[in-house]
């Protein structure tokens, strides 16, 4: 699915992204944690409502977005500078014992998979934090998008699978929920689902 979202928002709910009629905010909770997130997204992303990253900084109190690769715009890499700051990342060379310490904030990289790993390469400070890797999501797990990668997941969801290693399944299920119903916002968007309390076979 591609996302074609107007960029002066006519017609979207300009906190969530999507059409009005099925603004989510009224669905988004606020879930607060210990761990701080700091989302790094590609500008490219910025206005696709499929961004869950923008969900995620909705949802937790403590998740910041800033933005990467903006034309003009060169990256602050001072922003990746605080103690016990580790990068969430598939490729990550490890992860962290049950009985190590946790980190105090965590850097998620949004962007497709190869945006990502650009990102990576190009910013050495990236390379020198210590990694926390995931397992590899479901096979039949829903998808707005579909990844490149056995291992690739949305922002949204990575985010909740952190917090559940790091603080618990009871943090993550609220994240988990929202995801869920933004694919089905985004599908109803598109016609690929009926708007609650419709008969899809109403032909009107």
């Amino acid at each position: 699915m591609r996302s074609r979202t107007p960029e002066d928002l006519a017609g979207r709910c300009p906190r969530c992204f999507l059409p009005t009629s099925l603004c989510l905010c009224a669905e988004v909770p606020s879930v607060p944690t210990r761990t701080e997130l700091l989302v790094i997204r590609h500008h490219k992303e910025t206005l696709k409502s499929t961004n869950t990253a923008r969900m995620a900084a909705l949802a937790l109190p403590r998740c910041r977005i800033v933005s990467y690769g903006s034309p003009g715009l060169p990256f602050d890499a001072s922003v990746l500078e605080a103690p016990d700051t580790w990068l969430l990342f598939p490729d990550a060379q490890q992860a962290p014992a049950t009985e190590a310490p946790r980190p105090a904030r965590l850097i998620v990289l949004d962007g497709s998979w190869g945006q990502a790993r650009r990102m990576v390469q190009r910013v050495p400070a990236l390379r020198r934090l210590p990694g926390l890797k995931l397992p590899p999501p479901l096979p039949d797990t829903r998808r707005l998008r579909r990844p490149p990668h056995p291992d690739g997941m949305s922002t949204l969801e990575a985010i909740a699978g952190a917090l559940a290693y790091l603080e618990g399944e009871e943090v993550s299920r609220p994240l988990y929920a929202l995801h869920e119903v933004m694919i089905d916002r985004v599908m109803m968007s598109r016609g690929r689902l009926a708007l609650p309390g419709c008969d899809e076979d109403d032909g009107d």
